[in-house]
């Protein structure tokens, strides 16, 4: 028998016991090399260069989504002792559930255009290391946790909401991670009512306890905050379009002009029919060492970008979202004359950053309310959940500083013209 012990700023001490079967299985994934790799992916992408504090990796918030999990299928055991043989399929999901992310997480699907839960499911289905380790304990462990993640498809409908709902393991441990490492101070969930408040509803899915009303309805409102302070800030918002913008320049040039390794070379050029091999190859260091050389590529454009992100040099953000589409556009239309005025390439510096969110959706996997005679969708029980349902939508206007004084100026001028 062994132990080992991962100490986490959040969640304390998160122990394993190999003696426990479904925890020995865990601590071989966390020691395969896929699952490795997530040391080298930061939680929040960019955020780094808006909050300096918000170094995490993926590895860090995978391991604290399968502690909740764990923590969650332990309490709803004692109400339905069935629960416990899905152990090997949750914790497997809770913990690789994030397998497919690429560079910088959440930003290699804006700008390589792929999607991390189809890349998770190729990597449990295909990756030999993981394949035998999950299968190991269970045969057809792997495909059962890739239909879990990648189509919602469980014996357990229970076991589906605590992976993927609007109260599931991920969400509980990143907005509480995220606004740590950020020092936003909003993700101060009472974790230990909302996990207590689980119960069984009579169909069978997990539904809260009346008691757990009021931390759920916090939890929620945080949601709402972290998305309007941290994960839509408007420098987060910057940062995410200059790499935008480097990697569609990139791929313009073409691998015959650019350098890139073999690898690179797959995720810009061909990455529809990218290897599994090439996916793994790529991480936050491979892609910032890769934007480190486009600094001298002879391209100015690409150059340009480069160094801006690399430097810190960011472009200005100018929160636009209260105006009609008409006006958006227009003031995009204005940074761009201003910007060639200036002799500064449009193209390369002004740009138009728009983002829909809900903090709650009750049609996607929305919550219930059970209080052991009436079972109840949320909203319809909380008005401020009912609140929470309204879209909020961000729209930045990014230019360079350079016409700061003068597109304010016409901007004043487009809102007296519209109003």
């Amino acid at each position: 028998m062994s132990t080992r012990t991962y100490y986490d700023p959040l969640h304390k001490s998160i122990s394993l016991n190999s003696s426990i079967p479904e925890e020995k299985m865990v601590m071989e994934l966390i020691d395969s090399s896929p699952f490795q790799r997530l040391r080298r992916i930061k939680q929040l992408g960019p955020a780094y260069l808006t909050f300096h504090g918000a170094e995490s990796s993926r590895f860090t918030h995978s391991l604290g989504v399968f502690h909740l999990a764990r923590r969650a299928i332990n309490h709803l055991s004692e109400l339905d002792s069935r629960l416990k043989e899905h152990k090997f399929i949750l914790y497997g999901a809770a913990l690789l559930h994030d397998l497919g992310h690429g560079p910088l997480s959440h930003t290699s699907e804006e700008i390589f255009k792929i999607n991390h839960e189809v890349w998770t499911g190729k990597l449990i289905n295909s990756n030999q290391e993981l394949t035998k380790i999950l299968n190991k304990y269970g045969e057809g462990n792997a495909k059962a946790i890739s239909d879990l993640i990648q189509s919602r498809k469980a014996p357990e409908q229970l076991i589906i909401s605590l992976i993927s709902s609007q109260l599931d393991c991920d969400r509980l441990d990143y907005l509480m991670r995220d606004s740590h490492t950020t020092g936003a101070r909003y993700g101060q969930l009472d974790i230990d009512r909302i996990i207590s408040a689980m119960i069984i509803a009579p169909d069978g899915d997990l539904a809260i306890h009346p008691k757990g009303l009021m931390a759920v309805e916090h939890y929620l409102v945080i949601r709402n905050l972290m998305y309007r302070s941290v994960y839509n800030h408007r420098l987060n918002e910057v940062c995410n379009w200059l790499l935008e913008q480097i990697i569609q320049i990139a791929r313009k040039i073409g691998p015959k002009k650019l350098w890139a390794d073999k690898n690179m070379s797959e995720w810009l050029w061909n990455h529809e029919e990218m290897s599994l091999e090439s996916f793994l190859s790529n991480d936050d260091i491979v892609t910032g060492y890769h934007i480190h050389q486009w600094q001298d590529s002879g391209f100015d454009s690409l150059s340009a970008l480069c160094s801006r992100f690399i430097n810190r040099n960011l472009l200005k953000a100018l929160n636009i979202s209260s105006f009609c589409l008409e006006v958006r556009l227009e003031a995009l239309a204005q940074a761009r004359i201003l910007s060639e005025k200036h002799c500064i390439e449009p193209d390369i510096s002004c740009g138009l950053r728009e983002q829909i969110v809900k903090s709650y959706h009750p049609y996607k996997y929305g919550l219930r309310l059970w209080d052991g005679e009436n079972l109840q969708a949320l909203e319809k029980v909380s008005p401020l959940v009912e609140r929470l349902i309204e879209p909020n939508q961000s729209s930045w206007l990014i230019y360079p500083k350079e016409i700061e004084s003068e597109l304010r100026m016409e901007i004043e001028k487009l809102k007296t013209k519209h109003n």
